[in-house]
């Protein structure tokens, strides 16, 4: 049971869950709580419901011929590659969707949770964002410019800067690059390398960065890097066995005196690469202080801070930057997923200083996206004027208390994390304390065969990672909450 904020009760199956009556959201919400406008009246499509007819009818209303998914799956595991990922855990073939539900080609809806890793900030197919991308087409223009001015990408510049920090946009350039985060990873590091005149590099335990090389040697577990592993706070787990203020405490003086020391083997570095979240790393959150020293050591040195923003960026944390929490301005800024609109873009934004790269220092056939632009200005309008990241504040830290809640009761929860709709839930083994994956892997599954799509993370996957789009309502949270709350313990009984 989810208590919304109008105070009605709402329940979608499962047990009941805590009332979401956290004094400090209770009053942020009754401070002007900014207001969602409403998509399409707000549905909750029942545990693993189908719509009717053989296929279900369309978005617009239309019919379309039924699908056979079976088919398809099968294809799928005969031609492509043994890498792909999230289709060994999430066996569906969506056809349709729309805000915050998928609909499968079998008819079955689902609650998406998932959000393409935390890319449709307004969830799937906003009408702003498919008005964005018709006008393009409708207009007549070129929908591939290389790095040519355009007025679509003069207007998406517009708009990041309008939203970036002030500091930082008075004094920002901005690099299209490829359209992954991961290349716009290598672009920042080969930015600050060529401004310093340095190779090494620093980053953090749990970190992920990427897939491609220098992205992949700047996360955690790369076997050979030129990176040097600094350790992150993190009160679960942390480090130094402490936790809260004094094990970051401990974090950033480990820092500050490895690169003081001048036996300590790590020579003046190019940059620090640092997530205000770690998502993939499993949604640990960086503590305001200790962000604000790693921006203090690094200024403090001539070290540029880079801020990867390419999954907590676009008001995903509850502020528009995860790095405005602590009022840090970092002096190269990497942003994708959500300023794409759910399209391929990639940039970073950085100070003028650094910007001594010769042309052609680097590029990517595909860095003028004409319709992610688009789609990216529209998102990045909606979210600022309709206070979108304000309110994932909010409704994310009731979801927060909710499922603390929740964890009182069941001891395989060992932590429940996250800031705003960016929410972390760590499964342990009770005896033992022990991360415990395949208990992770029968929750998700457990969430999926309840109409529910998460996924995993952290550094043995026992993290069931949340990641709602922002337009979130309370009905639905109060559904999202409810499934994952009846899936916890039947995963539990199976796997023991």
């Amino acid at each position: 049971m989810f208590e919304a904020q109008s105070g009605e009760a709402v329940s979608a199956g499962g047990p009941t869950l805590v009332a979401l009556t956290e004094p400090a959201a209770a009053a942020a919400a009754t401070q002007n709580p900014p207001q969602v406008p409403p998509q399409v009246p707000p549905q909750v499509p029942l545990q693993g419901s189908r719509l009717p007819g053989p296929g279900g009818p369309a978005a617009n209303g239309g019919d379309v011929a039924p699908v056979a998914p079976e088919g398809i799956l099968r294809r799928q595991t005969q031609r492509e590659s043994a890498a792909r990922t999230y289709a060994r855990s999430l066996p569906i073939v969506p056809v349709r969707a729309r805000g915050l539900t998928i609909e499968g080609a079998d008819g079955r809806r689902y609650l998406d949770c998932l959000s393409g890793a935390g890319t449709l900030a307004l969830g799937h197919n906003h009408p702003v964002v498919l008005e964005a991308i018709r006008g393009v087409l409708d207009s007549g223009a070129p929908l591939h410019v290389l790095d040519l001015a355009t007025p679509v990408k003069d207007a998406f510049t517009t708009e990041l800067f309008t939203n970036l920090p002030p500091e930082l946009a008075a004094d920002a350039r901005i690099q299209f690059c490829g359209p992954a985060g991961t290349d716009a990873v290598e672009a920042a590091l080969k930015l600050v390398r060529t401004a310093t005149g340095r190779p090494g590099m620093l980053a953090f335990t749990g970190a992920y960065h990427g897939m491609t090389a220098g992205a992949l040697n700047a996360s955690g577990g790369a076997p050979e890097a030129r990176v040097t592993r600094l350790p992150y706070p993190q009160d679960f787990r942390c480090p130094f066995g402490v936790g809260g203020p004094e094990g970051a405490e401990l974090a950033a003086r480990w820092t500050e005196n490895l690169l003081d020391d001048p036996k300590g083997g790590v020579p003046a570095p190019a940059g620090m690469i640092v997530e205000p979240v770690q998502g993939e790393g499993g949604v640990n959150p960086s503590p305001d202080a200790w962000l604000r020293r790693m921006r203090e050591i690094t200024a403090a040195r001539g070290i540029p801070l880079i801020a990867d923003e390419v999954q907590t960026g676009v008001g995903r944390t509850g502020a528009f930057w995860g790095v405005d929490h602590a009022g840090v301005v970092p002096d190269v800024m990497v942003l994708s997923k959500a300023i794409g609109g759910s399209l391929p873009l990639a940039v970073i934004v950085y100070r003028s200083g650094l910007d001594v790269w010769a042309p052609g220092a680097h590029a990517g056939t595909f860095r003028g996206n004409q319709l992610a632009m688009a789609a990216g200005t529209a998102t990045l309008a909606y979210v600022r004027e309709n206070r979108l990241a304000e309110r994932a504040g909010v409704l994310g830290e009731r979801m927060l208390t909710a499922l603390r809640g929740l964890a009182s009761e069941h001891p395989c929860i060992g932590d429940v994390r996250g800031r705003g709709l960016m929410i972390g839930v760590e499964l342990v083994d009770p005896a033992t304390g022990a991360a415990a994956p395949a208990l992770a892997a029968a929750v998700r599954q457990e969430c999926l065969d309840r109409g529910l799509i998460v996924e995993l993370g952290g550094r043995h996957g026992a993290v069931v990672r949340l990641l709602p789009p922002l337009t979130l309502t309370d009905e639905q949270a109060a559904a999202v909450l409810d499934r994952l709350a009846d899936a916890i313990p039947a995963a539990a009984r199976r796997t023991h």
